[in-house]
């Protein structure tokens, strides 16, 4: 416990505190309760919930007692922070579906077993659901006052926007800080701890604490997960970067690592990773020294995979990278070949052409790498063509049944980076 607040402060996670000085002694005199919220809108959590849920995990290694708190009930209203507009609001049977998704991910991260200071797991739904709409008004609402709600960023830069804010959003304030106070009556709960976005909510629920049960409740903010140019981490293309395998590969996590920039790098080592201080700064030399070698991003790559799909889901992703950069190709299904050449263009034959044995210069036109026979025929000629990986000498070759790397799909490669997949139907 004597050296988690240091090793936050070097990593750079302390972005807003109630009190830095006093919190830093008040952490390490003792075994503490920490909560951080997840809001339910997805049945996964994302990159962006990486910083908070690292957080969580720190605080337990370190001895402290982690409360992950899923938003049942505020995410049926959404958090107006950092949002410019109302959120669409989720069904009920939506919602559940997505507390119990990020609720078996956040297994993955923390110790629900540990004998001492074992984790937990809630859903505010849990108590709000007992509250009537005039017992909350009068136990709980009297003791906020509307004023403070005003002069809160995320509520002031609503207001000030012609769309404004409804009373839903407004109030979803009023519930997150009741949640600490009831954390704190229930499960001796004493810190709060988010993004920085959360710096309004956080402080709000302190100041709820002690309007109504006279108690110094405690709370830091940690950075937003951004890029050295500032804009947010965790999206590509095709969208958000998932914890879930079903919705980003363990695959495509890695290699959205791998292919972080080396402005951003130590950075996300520092913040989502558990390299320990030296191993980081070595990194950050060697980085230094040689830019192009990637060791800190294969590091960081790996870590990160490792906590969020486990050593098979790294082992997965490494073998896929290694496939995409040249290994042999077998043992696969149709699924995973997809997600390992998801942005390599495509073709669809019938099968019949591959029964009856298709040309191998034919197969590679039919796939859109090259639009002449001659240029193929040359290429193979110069060893320059691979059927899964293998290369292929014989210009005369007919590929058949046994040549699929999958059920029905057939990886070719024309030089040392260009692939097309043939899928036979």
């Amino acid at each position: 416990m004597t050296d988690l607040y240091d090793d936050l402060v070097w990593r750079g996670l302390i972005h807003q505190a109630t009190d830095e000085t006093h919190l830093a002694q008040w952490l390490r005199s003792g075994r503490r309760t920490l909560y951080v919220g997840f809001d339910p809108t997805a049945s996964s959590l994302h990159v962006g919930s990486l910083l908070p849920l690292m957080m969580l995990r720190r605080f337990q290694k370190a001895g402290h007692t982690p409360i992950a708190l899923i938003g049942g009930a505020t995410g049926m209203i959404g958090d107006p922070s950092g949002k410019s507009e109302e959120r669409n609001l989720l069904s009920t049977e939506a919602l559940a579906a997505n507390v119990a998704g990020v609720g078996a991910q956040l297994r993955r991260f923390l110790d629900f077993e540990a004998k001492d200071n074992p984790a937990r797991l809630v859903n505010n739904f849990d108590w709000m659901k007992s509250f009537s709409y005039l017992d909350f008004l009068r136990d709980v609402g009297k003791n906020f006052p509307v004023n403070v709600m005003l002069a809160k960023d995320s509520v002031k830069s609503r207001i000030e926007r012609e769309s404004g804010i409804s009373y839903t959003e407004f109030s979803y304030m009023l519930l997150q800080a009741y949640d600490f106070v009831h954390m704190s009556d229930t499960m001796g709960c004493e810190l709060q701890v988010g993004g920085s976005d959360q710096w309004g909510n956080i402080t709000a629920g302190i100041d709820l604490a002690r309007r109504m049960r006279g108690r110094q409740l405690y709370g830091f903010t940690c950075p937003l997960l951004t890029t050295a140019d500032g804009s947010k981490m965790g999206k590509t293309e095709k969208g958000a970067v998932w914890l879930a395998a079903g919705r980003t590969s363990p695959y495509a996590f890695y290699q959205y690592w791998i292919n972080v920039a080396d402005a951003d790098v130590s950075r996300c080592l520092r913040f989502l990773s558990e390299v320990p201080r030296e191993e980081i700064e070595s990194l950050d030399a060697a980085r230094a020294a040689n830019p192009s070698a990637g060791e800190s991003q294969r590091r960081l790559a790996e870590s990160l995979t490792e906590l969020a799909h486990e050593k098979e889901g790294l082992a997965a992703a490494r073998r896929a990278s290694e496939i995409f950069f040249g290994a042999s190709i077998q043992d696969l299904d149709d699924a995973q070949l997809g997600e390992i050449f998801a942005d390599v263009p495509s073709q669809e034959r019938p099968r019949v052409q591959l029964d009856a044995g298709l040309p191998l210069i034919d197969a590679v036109v039919a796939s859109g790498l090259s639009k002449s026979k001659g240029e193929v025929r040359r290429k193979i000629e110069e060893g320059g063509v691979y059927v899964n990986n293998v290369r292929a000498t014989d210009v005369n070759r007919k590929l058949g049944t046994a040549d699929l790397a999958s059920r029905s799909v057939l990886v070719l490669r024309l030089g040392r980076k260009n692939y097309a997949l043939l899928r036979f139907t």
